[in-house]
């Protein structure tokens, strides 16, 4: 499958997505890089478990935030306070050394004649999490 990614100006570049079967292959790699053999009874399952849970890890570039931000009221009409949402837990993942990142987000925003669902803030909040 084709990615389309945009780069820092603004270009899009296309590359393909390695098969599970590749990425499966990967990690079997990465165990005996780190010193240990993938062929153990322990680790059998471990590249496919791995996999399983970076589909997880990273499922924010399947989903497209905007379809969150859709959905808006117009019954709070003339409402132009700043909408401020605090301590939404957060889970991520470094983009250089794809180690996790815990921490807590505030979002915030001063509404334009529309209000978005609160709950769907935290959803944008979750689907960029969930990329590098």
């Amino acid at each position: 499958m084709n990615q389309r990614t945009k780069t820092k100006n603004n270009l899009t570049r296309v590359f393909s997505k390695p098969s599970r079967q590749e990425a499966e292959k990967a990690v079997k790699t990465l165990i005996k890089w780190a010193g240990d053999n993938p062929d153990r009874e322990g680790l059998l399952e471990t590249p496919a478990r791995v996999v399983r849970s970076y589909e997880e890890y990273f499922s924010g570039y399947e989903k497209n935030p905007e379809e969150f931000l859709k959905k808006t009221f117009e019954e709070v009409e003339g409402y132009d306070e700043m909408v401020i949402v605090k301590g939404i837990r957060m889970e991520s993942h470094c983009e250089h050394h794809m180690v996790p990142i815990l921490g807590i987000a505030h979002i915030a925003y001063i509404p334009n004649k529309r209000v978005v669902g609160i709950s769907k803030l935290a959803r944008v909040l979750e689907v960029f999490s969930r990329r590098l």
